[in-house]
């Protein structure tokens, strides 16, 4: 399921943060590797929701194994950019795509947004899967747009429409409280 990120997700955060090395270039100068500085980072970052953002933890078994959310939400143009990691042991079970869906179908429904928009690392093929299982269309390429340490990377963006037709995946269940 999709729900809140709560202080006791700290040691899902630190072992997701430990054991993938994209995670740690995506945080950038971020140190997740103590309990205490992962609760600082779920409480500041996490778990506070706004009227422009929103994060879920994708929990299995009530352990929060990655992460789908939406910043720059604008309401008054409907749209928002998308966002999801998952854990290296959590990959290649479908979760990012039914998180990345399912946090969709909220934005639609829940918050009225009409545009939703993403991008990922032209050299993670992974993401680019996701995306498109999704329901999200490829735009275009954003030259050199990510920088991670000194290097730079290009960005394949995608978006998803209210009125696309949705994916055929059966949205998670998505709380709020």
């Amino acid at each position: 399921m999709l729900r809140p990120w709560r202080p006791d997700d700290a040691a899902g955060l630190r072992s997701a943060f430990a054991g993938s090395d994209d995670l740690g270039a995506q945080f950038g100068a971020i140190e997740l590797s103590t309990l205490a500085r992962c609760q600082s980072f779920i409480a500041d970052n996490l778990a506070p929701a706004t009227v422009s953002r929103q994060n879920f933890a994708i929990s299995v078994d009530g352990i929060a194994v990655g992460n789908v959310g939406i910043g720059s939400m604008e309401h008054r143009h409907g749209t928002g950019w998308v966002y999801y990691w998952v854990s290296t042991e959590a990959r290649g079970q479908g979760l990012a795509t039914l998180a990345l869906a399912s946090i969709a179908d909220w934005a639609f429904t829940e918050q009225g947004l009409h545009r939703l928009e993403l991008g990922h690392r032209t050299n993670n093929p992974a993401s680019c899967r996701v995306a498109a299982k999704a329901g999200f269309a490829f735009e275009g390429i954003e030259r050199q747009k990510l920088k991670y340490g000194t290097e730079r990377f290009d960005v394949e963006t995608h978006a998803r429409l209210r009125t696309d037709a949705p994916p055929p995946v059966r949205p998670l269940p998505t709380a709020t409280f």
